[in-house]
């Protein structure tokens, strides 16, 4: 059994249907997109859980139920009475995405706001999983809370697992959001960063790169993403390329990095090797871009692969 914690922000979402001037609610946010797809791929002796703050109003109560009935664990979930959920809108353009946000109220800005109730929720776990986004939602206090009770989680033998996703907007200062993410990279075993956001930011030239600057923050294993391009992994000093799967039907690119982290976290879980975990998140992440919104239900129509019972 394989118990995984993922510590974030899950958010109201209203997503295009595909039909003019239709959308429709759901629930959804980076690390809650993750943990969805690993629910998913993991057989019944795992255990996934669900760690943010949320309010105490009837849209808290609805995610709460969402999120127990994908089989998420809830039971560490914070909720504040005077605050509630934060709501994203999607809006496409050839598949590719942008997003307008609302989340001034958002209780998950609030979770890490005692080092024990964020302790409690990592007892006993194998592996706790967050992202920058995670980091950009808090107070500068907080965020180093996070960080060293994540620390302490790590040295007690537990693994953290890092997605970077560097988005600016939420952010003070490029100096601020680069400062912290390298942080956060520093108290990771494993980092999963986007080569074309790490470029944008950090100046790297190519995915080796962004793979060697985490490495030397102290990462065992960096997977570096890089949309339809080769894929950089970097593990015990060993640098490899990776060819992803191709997709020409691309529908929206919403998680596409969120199933990929999936599909690769679920893959090492069960004993597969770098190359082959990234073969298995590659071509989920490939599915789940030919349809519409956050959370597709798995397995996909005609999906050669099913990892769930691997």
């Amino acid at each position: 059994m394989t118990r995984i914690v993922a510590i974030g922000e899950c958010m109201v979402e209203i997503a295009p249907t595909g039909q003019t001037s239709e959308y429709r609610m759901g629930f959804a946010g980076d690390t809650l997109n993750t943990s969805w797809y690993l629910r998913q791929l993991l057989g019944p002796q795992d255990q996934v859980d669900y760690f943010t703050a949320l309010g105490t109003d009837s849209l808290s109560d609805q995610m709460v139920d969402f999120l127990s009935q994908a089989d998420i664990g809830t039971g560490h979930i914070i909720r504040r009475g005077e605050l509630t959920v934060g709501l994203y809108m999607i809006q496409l353009t050839e598949g590719e995405r942008s997003f307008n946000y609302w989340r001034g109220q958002s209780a998950a800005r609030t979770l890490a706001q005692e080092a024990d109730t964020l302790s409690q929720a990592l007892a006993g776990a194998d592996i706790a999983y967050f992202s920058g986004i995670t980091l950009a939602i808090l107070p500068p206090q907080d965020r180093e809370r996070l960080l060293d009770v994540l620390r302490a989680f790590r040295a007690n033998g537990g693994s953290v697992v890092f997605d970077p996703n560097l988005r600016r907007r939420l952010w003070r200062s490029a100096n601020e959001m680069t400062s912290a993410v390298m942080a956060a990279g520093a108290v990771s075993d494993i980092v999963l960063p986007s080569h074309e956001d790490e470029a944008s930011w950090f100046g790297d030239s190519d995915p080796n790169a962004t793979a060697l600057r985490y490495a030397e923050q102290g990462a065992e294993l960096v997977v570096v993403k890089n949309g339809p391009g080769q894929i950089a992994t970097l593990t015990n000093g060993e640098l490899s390329i990776h060819t992803p799967v191709s997709v020409t039907n691309i529908v929206d690119t919403t998680a596409a990095g969120d199933s990929f982290n999936a599909g690769f976290i679920a893959s090492r879980i069960q004993g597969r090797t770098p190359a082959e975990a990234i073969t298995a998140a590659s071509t989920l992440a490939a599915q789940v871009i030919q349809f519409h919104g956050a959370l597709v239900q798995l397995p996909l129509p005609d999906s050669p692969m099913n990892l769930s019972n691997t």
